[in-house]
């Protein structure tokens, strides 16, 4: 746990209480804080009590006596209108912040040159944390990875020298915390998402920007410029004296770091160099996973990690799970679980990534459907279609081979027979399913995890090694 001293002997309020909330509260008691909880769920508020702290409900309390209000990422802060309780606060004159704040402040205070890895992004950035968080522990750092990954950051080790904070950040996140300064600050890409809790793409793209306008003097900022909204931020930061990395997996470049012929080259000055080779690397399979490789290695070679055990951590780096994660082979048939595909975009990456697919898609559908994947069609041999979406589907495939498999006990069943049967050298069967997971599982986790158990209960599944 990373104690906050920075508010001892005052009085915060905190409002949200899952995860990242309730470690809030533990780390504001042992630096010295009062606090009293708050959530609209009675069953949230009802546990913090259980584990000691004060509870309240914050509209009938005098606002006067907080020093701060710790929000959860998850709480709207501004769209698609501030929650009440973030209206309180502003009249009361009340800064509004969240747990990375915290952590901020609590390291410009004891460790500022301890380093911190902030990484964001519409896409790849869970990849690229988890991937970033391998390498620096491949080269001797105490690695602590939290964030919008899943640990909370304040449930961490405190920020140190030798000990580097390796976290990504969700947009919420990155409007919750003013002081951000990380070390090195990545920004992967923009595409449309959240709008409905940034009312704007426009909006969206400028929170994402100042995770990498922030970085702090000295730090190194790591853009990839493969769509326009990133060139564009990488252009400012230049003008403003920012040290910026840009990354290209689409084009070479000048400066910077581009993928080409499967090698993460280095230009500079005129000069290019080979930094690491990804042939070979089923974990990284797929140009959005070469961003994500050579995000990570810019912020490796940031840090001064060598080139040698820039190349070993790659070729080490076992994949995130549910994302492009290999679970299992039966003859010339791979199994993917994508299940953390869960828009159109997301999933593009993965159709882009093999020729031979048995595509397993479907679930609680989001605006747009599929009609952008329609390019990708070519390389999908059927589709198996569940849940809620499963019609929707079945009329933007049109003559695309695919059933209504309606669930994913039956849709692997029958892609892995038909898999089978094709007889084709490198079959896959994807689970990819452009789609959120809430009609038939509670998040995209759970869902994968059932995937991968349903692969590997198949007769003659053996591990990918």
């Amino acid at each position: 746990m990373i104690p906050v001293t920075s508010f001892a002997g005052k009085t915060v309020a905190v409002f949200g209480l899952g995860g990242s909330g309730l470690a809030s509260c533990h780390a504001l008691k042992a630096g010295g804080a009062e606090v009293v909880a708050a959530d609209d769920s009675a069953e949230n508020v009802a546990k913090a009590a259980q584990a000691g702290f004060i509870t309240a409900d914050l509209r009938n309390v005098s606002w006067a006596k907080f020093a701060a209000l710790v929000l959860a990422p998850g709480v709207p802060l501004t769209h698609p209108v501030p929650h009440w309780s973030v209206l309180k606060a502003r009249e009361a004159g009340v800064e509004v912040i969240g747990d990375i704040e915290l952590f901020c402040r609590e390291r410009r205070r004891h460790a500022p040159n301890a380093p911190f890895v902030a990484i964001t992004g519409t896409n790849g950035k869970s990849t690229t944390t988890a991937l970033i968080a391998h390498l620096t522990k491949v080269a001797g750092y105490d690695t602590q990875m939290g964030g919008n990954i899943g640990t909370a950051i304040l449930s961490l080790e405190p920020p140190r020298m030798g000990r580097v904070h390796v976290i990504e950040m969700s947009s919420y996140q990155i409007d919750l915390t003013p002081s951000l300064d990380p070390s090195v600050g990545i920004l992967l890409n923009v595409s449309e998402d959240h709008i409905d809790r940034h009312g704007t793409l426009a909006h969206y793209a400028a929170v994402k920007e100042r995770l990498v306008a922030a970085v702090q003097e000295g730090g190194t900022a790591i853009v990839g410029v493969d769509d326009g909204y990133c060139r564009d931020v990488a252009d400012r930061l230049d003008r403003a004296g920012k040290n910026v990395v840009r990354i290209s997996v689409k084009n070479p470049l000048a400066s910077g770091l581009y993928v080409e012929h499967g090698n993460i080259v280095r230009a500079s000055g005129g000069a290019r160099s080979e930094v690491a080779a990804l042939g070979g690397i089923g974990s990284l399979r797929g140009l959005h996973n070469a961003q994500n490789a050579a995000c990570a290695a810019a912020a490796a070679l940031a840090m001064g990690i060598s080139l040698d055990v820039l190349q070993n951590g790659l070729r080490s780096f076992p994949g995130l799970a549910h994302r492009m994660e290999q679970v299992g082979r039966r003859g010339n048939v791979l199994f993917v679980n994508d299940s953390k595909g869960t828009n159109a975009d997301a999933t593009a990456h993965a159709l882009s990534s093999f020729v031979d697919i048995f595509w397993i898609a479907g679930g609680k559908p989001k605006a747009g459907g599929i009609t952008s994947l329609t390019g990708f069609f070519p390389r999908i041999r059927k589709a198996y279609l569940i849940g809620e979406a499963a019609q929707e589907f079945s009329g933007t495939l049109g003559q695309v081979p695919h059933e209504i498999s309606q669930t994913l006990d039956v849709a692997v069943e029958h892609a892995a027979r038909d898999a089978e049967a094709s007889g084709l050298t490198d079959a896959v069967v994807l689970l990819s399913p452009a789609c959120a997971s809430f009609d038939q599982y509670r998040n995209f986790e759970i869902r994968g995890t059932k995937f991968r158990e349903l692969v590997q209960a198949l007769p003659g599944v053996k591990p990918v090694v």
